[in-house]
């Protein structure tokens, strides 16, 4: 995959959070108008993407490599988190901070922004490979992450475990195993829906980088530092490890994508939820979101 194709699709999706940022500014949208499309891109638009490849993907996916790719999702997990624990308190000593940044190496952005780049890039065939790493999150969410933010395991937590998110991955992993097809209107309807997931998450992105403070963005050294360990280090860390799992080039795509994910919002919200300032972990999604546009084909040219 050329290295100058994947960079321009990437500053396409550059130019879109740009123009979420353009009508944030000139007023356009406000906090409200922003929380109720990040609403329905969680609840309705992203669910929608994953049956719609899931559908378009039937007949063409073997169950092995289903498999495959839910054993290289536990392994990225598993890393991440090892990651976070030994890394961390070389970015922050402070205790509450020290776990917010043990959460960002975690939890990346796989579904806002990774569908639209897999999507984009690879074609949205590919995002039912994204569903198996979404279902994942959501459990290592509402297990490890409640549980460190906790300090504590509670069975409650689990409740919110079962989303929209959770349903539509589940239903899309159904779809593939067991090859149903969707009827000719339906495949329409839920393609449509999902195709405004791309854009508007983006432009949501935008609109969060028109309401931060730039020197708080782009002027904490260690955020940089932060940035390099968590897009390039360790995706390359990982690498050679899926490269002894499988040789499928676009199998290997979509991983190298999944592993240099920006950090995702939700290590933020449950930070809010528990007092904690979520100043340097709103500009470090804000960073690695940016940074990512150059990271992503490095990664993905190295694939091959």
């Amino acid at each position: 995959m050329a290295i100058l194709t994947v960079f321009f699709q990437m500053l396409s999706l550059l130019i879109m959070i740009g123009a979420g940022w353009f009508m944030a500014r000139k007023g356009m949208m406000d906090e409200h108008t922003n929380t109720q499309m990040s609403k329905m891109i969680v609840n309705v638009f992203n669910p929608m993407l994953m049956i719609s490849s899931a559908a378009g993907s039937v007949g063409l996916i073997p169950l092995s490599t289903i498999v495959l790719v839910g054993l290289i999702a536990i392994g990225m997990f598993a890393i991440l988190i090892a990651a976070g624990m030994i890394l961390s308190p070389l970015f922050e000593r402070q205790p509450d901070q020290k776990k917010i940044f043990q959460m960002m190496f975690v939890f990346s952005n796989l579904g806002f922004i990774g569908i639209p780049v897999v999507g984009s890039i690879l074609g949205t065939q590919y995002v039912v490979y994204v569903t198996e790493f979404l279902l994942l999150y959501t459990i290592v969410f509402y297990t490890y992450g409640v549980a460190l933010m906790d300090g504590k395991f509670s069975l409650s937590s689990l409740k919110a475990m079962v989303n929209p998110g959770l349903i539509s991955g589940l239903a899309a992993v159904l779809i593939i195993v067991l090859n149903i097809p969707l009827p000719g209107f339906l495949m329409t309807a839920v393609t449509y829906l999902g195709n405004v997931t791309s854009p508007m998450a983006l432009v949501a992105v935008g609109f969060a980088l028109a309401h931060t403070d730039p020197k708080r963005i782009f002027c904490q050294p260690k955020l940089y530092v932060f940035s390099v360990v968590k897009l390039l280090a360790l995706p390359l860390l990982m690498l050679p490890l899926v490269r002894l799992a499988t040789d499928d080039a676009a199998l290997l795509s979509v991983c190298m994508v999944m592993f240099g994910m920006p950090i995702g919002n939700m290590p933020l919200i449950l930070g809010n939820q528990k007092g904690i300032d979520g100043s340097t972990c709103s500009a470090a999604i804000i960073l690695t979101t940016i940074l990512c546009v150059f990271t992503i084909p490095v990664l993905l040219a190295l694939v091959g």
